[in-house]
């Protein structure tokens, strides 16, 4: 069972720096090494991060571990045990803990999926990002759509949860053949699939291409409609949106993000990891060292790769809760922001915006972006939180 908003989670998120390649739209913190990764160094700087970790954040119950990256199915099976090892070393782990992995669909690293079913992984997130040759090379992808095909049955016949994303409202994208590649997915994804808008972020060589007129987008018209074709190929076959990127069955939705936008608590291990942490009655915004080399020497010198450590104001707090809160299809609670904040939401913002149809507030009083609302949430959020 998914815990509820507002109910005790405690998350761990490990990051695994390393790709083969980059990605020409990606401006996560990952890094590709021409020489071979010392793992075992790796490892135990991910324990030892843990364990000071652990000392500032004593008595949690992990409810959720997500490996994300980079590629953290570059690593070996034996490293993932080492640190799942360790997070059960210095935290209870909850006996229905999920623990998801990011994995490539790539042969090789598919036929290491046992092995992390054997470490402890019960759940794996595939990296499809499309189903056609053509636009997979032009993604600056290193496999086939075959070969993800594959690499998801084996998943498929190894991990009773999986997922896979798609990137969309890619060059030349039309409607009709984002429906038809979507109703192919959804006939493979079972219960879970995160469906990407593409953008243009700085400092990735599309932002480059895009800028020279090399690399054309879909416009404003075709993406708004490529969206409205998501959201109803989806629920019309059972997957319903429950975040703005992300599609699921009932039940089946993704615990560690949920516990994210519901603005619980998280550790954040590894170069350039994000937490958020309550400590002495504080929020805590964290950061590690980005560059893996150096957060390697930091954890190695003084047990951490800890760069960033800000404790959030009572008005910080309530604005990131609803920022990350409003994503989700449930919504918030607005008592639950007028605790955070010390002051309720503004009803003539309230009002205006459910006369415009972006907002609704059910018979509970949950406040909820409508599905018309969402590819404004953006504004939505701005208006509320002003």
């Amino acid at each position: 069972m998914t815990r509820a908003d507002g109910e005790p989670a405690f998350g761990v998120y490990i990051h695994w720096p390393f790709c083969l390649s980059k990605c020409p739209y990606c401006d996560f913190n990952s890094h590709v090494r021409h020489v071979a990764i010392d793992e075992q160094r790796y490892l135990r700087a991910f324990v030892r991060e843990i364990a000071t970790t652990a000392e500032r954040a004593p008595g949690r119950e992990v409810t959720s571990i997500f490996l994300g990256g980079g590629t953290p199915s570059l690593m070996q099976p034996s490293t993932v045990g080492g640190i799942l090892e360790a997070i059960g070393k210095h935290w209870r782990v909850a006996s229905d803990v999920e623990v998801s992995m990011e994995a490539n669909p790539t042969s090789v690293e598919a036929t290491r999926f046992r092995g992390y079913r054997a470490a402890g992984v019960n759940r794996v997130s595939l990296g499809v990002q499309a189903l056609d040759d053509i636009s997979l090379k032009s993604l600056g992808r290193m496999h086939s759509a075959q070969e993800a095909m594959d690499a998801v049955a084996i998943a498929r016949s190894i991990f009773e949860r999986y997922s896979f994303d798609l990137i969309y409202a890619r060059p030349n994208q039309t409607p009709a053949m984002w429906q038809a590649e979507l109703q192919k997915a959804i006939a493979e994804a079972a219960e879970h699939l995160s469906l990407y808008q593409l953008t243009i972020e700085a400092e990735t060589p599309f932002f480059g291409l895009h800028a020279a007129g090399k690399l054309q987008t879909p416009d404003e018209a075709t993406a708004r409609a490529l969206y409205d074709v998501t959201q109803e190929v989806c629920a019309a076959q059972g997957l319903p949106s429950y975040e703005i990127s992300n599609h699921a069955r009932a039940g089946a939705e993704c615990r560690h993000n949920l516990l994210y936008w519901r603005g619980q608590e998280y550790a954040g291990i590894g170069p350039g990891a994000h937490g958020r942490l309550d400590i002495n009655g504080l929020r805590h915004a964290i950061a590690t060292e980005k560059r893996p080399e150096t957060w390697l020497m930091r954890v190695e010198a003084c047990g951490h790769g800890v760069v960033v450590d800000d404790r959030l104001n009572s008005e910080e707090r309530a604005d990131e809760f609803l920022l990350m809160g409003l994503r989700l299809a449930e919504g918030i609670d607005p008592r639950r922001y007028q605790a955070l904040s010390g002051r309720a939401l503004d009803p003539v913002r309230i009002a205006m915006l459910r006369e415009e149809g972006a907002i609704m507030v059910d018979p509970s009083g949950r406040l909820r972006v409508t599905q018309s609302g969402f590819p404004l949430l953006d504004a939505v959020v701005a208006d509320l939180a002003a």
